[in-house]
């Protein structure tokens, strides 16, 4: 079968959930410079990065097929937590997340030819208590390292969350009701679901 769309991310995570609703799509470089300017919103840091992720893969496009590119972040007090340096700063992000709500905000942007359309979802997320020797046995072990916010839901992290108001799939990286609906609208609709990888 033919690809439908091609993905700027390299994210495994994302490609699964793509997977998942059976749409069937190539991998594409989209790699930007990530670095949110002073007082930027969450929201705008990250439309204006998934718009630009877009954009550097329609231009490595080889097929005339829609580019989706996706930005997720965490947020907490307005300030936006990006990857982790090292072990150090997730442990410091985790503790700085516990005991309180924190915002996941994903944009996503889809671009073919001169049509660029986006959406952005936010979800609440509410961490409970982390035992400080805990958030290092975790930092340790390198699975928040890659992550905004330095915790993957669909980890070992999920031991803390308390409530989730709003997306699940958003926080894992990919709002897959939002990003179905928007390449619906380029003629792109999900076939199937199976539970992703």
């Amino acid at each position: 079968m033919s690809v439908q769309l091609y993905l700027a991310s390299r994210s495994p995570r994302r490609a699964a959930f793509l997977a998942a609703l059976g749409l069937r799509h190539a991998l594409i470089d989209g790699d930007v410079p990530e670095v949110p300017r002073p007082g930027q919103s969450p929201e705008d840091y990250a439309l204006e990065t998934a718009i630009a992720k877009a954009r550097a893969g329609a231009a490595n496009a080889t097929l005339d097929l829609p580019v989706l590119a996706a930005d997720t972040d965490v947020a907490i007090d307005g300030a936006i937590l990006g990857k982790p340096r090292d072990a150090d700063d997730a442990v410091a992000m985790l503790l700085k997340l516990a005991n309180r709500a924190h915002q996941v905000v994903s944009a996503v942007a889809v671009i073919h030819g001169a049509r660029l359309e986006t959406v952005v979802a936010t979800t609440e997320v509410v961490f409970g208590d982390i035992d400080p020797d805990d958030a290092r046995r975790y930092a340790d072990s390198g699975e928040p390292l890659d992550k905004a916010g330095a915790y993957g839901i669909q980890g070992y992290a999920a031991r803390w969350v308390r409530a989730v108001h709003g997306s699940y799939t958003n926080i894992v990286g990919l709002p897959l009701y939002e990003t179905a609906e928007l390449l619906a609208r380029f003629g792109i609709h999900a076939s199937r679901l199976t539970s992703p990888a």
